[in-house]
């Protein structure tokens, strides 16, 4: 693979000359150097030649851009930018290890990077998309398969779930990722990297991560329920600090949206329109820290959990336990999801 430092003269004009580069673990969609530049120490991100990179960059330095009105800053700095080449230039960010306790400073942070878009921001960032009529009946069929009755009720229930994320208000900067990993544990406080699926939209689809077990990452956690709600205060307070408006209601279908979303079960590059719930009774295959089937549990219970005493949802809540036990016995083996970042 190419591993030039893609540092041209409009960077070298801006910056100076860049010297002791090292490369840095990355995805396979970008390419990252740490740097020495004139003064300081820097990062550069190149964003490799594929589908949608042209967008995904455009992304990246918009969420930047929107991220860096925060003060303390929620993002590292931006140096200079090489559109030409999908280049971003940070400043560099020392890391330590998170505390055992560490979602709690990740929802604050979470929260104040929300905060930071504003309606003028709207043609920046594509707005979020929420799970589709296919996912809810992907979900449904999975549940027949399994030879879990569906009450009566819960199609209809879906198609409302569906409806109301499809309108879900807000204008919040959704980072897109915003997982264990992305997340720099600085002595100066949290910041985030990798905005490449930013959007726009309700900060609740992110809040909800923290209970749902992190669904776009590699990474998943289960934390116990005083961390949880500990998190979510937090969240709460941060937002209202930064806004002078209280969260939403709506976590619940926050979290039953993200259970109907089968490509949530994959890494990113596997998100190419695959019914991944239908492969559920037929393999099981994993994901970092846990398999697809382990991540389905999880989801299902939290579901089951939130949906009860929720009417929009209660009919769904209860055929999301009814699924989870049928999973259970089919497969005892499963094991919980880890309650602790690696």
């Amino acid at each position: 693979m190419e591993s030039r430092l893609p540092f041209g003269d409009a960077l070298r004009a801006a910056l100076g000359l860049p010297r002791r580069s090292r490369r840095l673990a990355s995805s396979p969609r970008s390419r990252v150097w740490h740097v020495e530049l004139p003064g300081t120490a820097a990062v550069v991100k190149q964003l490799v030649d594929g589908p949608g990179a042209d967008e995904r960059y455009a992304r990246e330095v918009a969420a930047l851009r929107i991220a860096g009105r925060a003060a303390p800053p929620v993002v590292p700095a931006v140096l200079a930018t090489d559109p030409a080449e999908r280049v971003v230039v940070l400043e560099h960010l020392g890391h330590r290890r998170p505390a055992p306790d560490w979602i709690v400073g990740h929802a604050g942070a979470l929260a104040r990077l929300h905060a930071t878009a504003r309606p003028g921001d709207a043609g920046d960032l594509p707005r979020w998309q929420g799970p589709t009529a296919a996912d809810a009946g992907s979900f449904l069929r999975l549940a027949e398969f399994l030879e879990v009755p569906v009450p009566d009720g819960v199609p209809g229930e879906l198609d409302d779930l569906v409806a109301r994320l499809g309108r879900a208000p807000g204008d919040a900067l959704l980072h897109g990722d915003p997982c264990p990993g992305n997340d720099l544990h600085t002595d100066a406080g949290i910041r985030f990297i990798d905005f490449e699926q930013a959007s726009l939209g309700s900060g609740l689809m992110e809040l909800a991560y923290f209970r749902i077990g992190f669904p776009t990452c590699w990474c998943v956690t289960s934390a116990s329920e005083p961390l949880l709600e500990r998190a979510e205060r937090a969240y709460r307070e941060q937002w209202y600090a930064s806004t002078g408006s209280h969260v939403p209601d709506g976590l619940a279908d926050a979290c039953a949206g993200w259970l109907l979303r089968g490509d949530a079960l994959v890494q990113r590059a596997g998100r190419d329109g695959t019914d991944h719930l239908a492969r559920i009774p037929h393999e099981d295959w994993t994901w970092g820290t846990a398999t697809a089937r382990q991540r389905l549990v999880h989801r299902l219970g939290v579901v089951g959990r939130m949906a009860a005493g929720h009417a929009p949802l209660t009919g769904l809540g209860l055929l999301s336990g009814a699924v989870r036990r049928r999973m259970l016995a089919r497969w005892p083996t499963l094991r919980p999801v880890p309650a602790e970042r690696p």
